[in-house]
């Protein structure tokens, strides 16, 4: 999935179990992407993956939904 844009959801979230999770970078038509995969919980016989994907704007926009989320401040 290639994320189109960032887009707040007022919604009640609830811890999720710990998953291996990893990254890859690529060049996809001409541009640098970023690529999350995670994997089956702990115990789980499924190795189903679940990937997303953004180039360097969805970065950004993450990149300041997160600063402002966390209160963080940028370099």
């Amino acid at each position: 999935m290639f994320v189109e844009k960032w887009e707040m959801e007022q919604k009640d979230i609830r811890k999720q179990e710990i998953r291996q999770t990893t990254y890859s970078t690529g060049i996809i038509d001409g541009k640098r992407i970023f690529q999350i995969q995670t994997y089956g919980g702990a115990g789980s016989t499924s190795s189903a993956k679940q990937i997303i994907q953004f180039d360097k704007d969805r970065a950004l926009e993450l990149i300041r939904i997160l600063s402002s989320e966390f209160g963080l401040q940028l370099l």
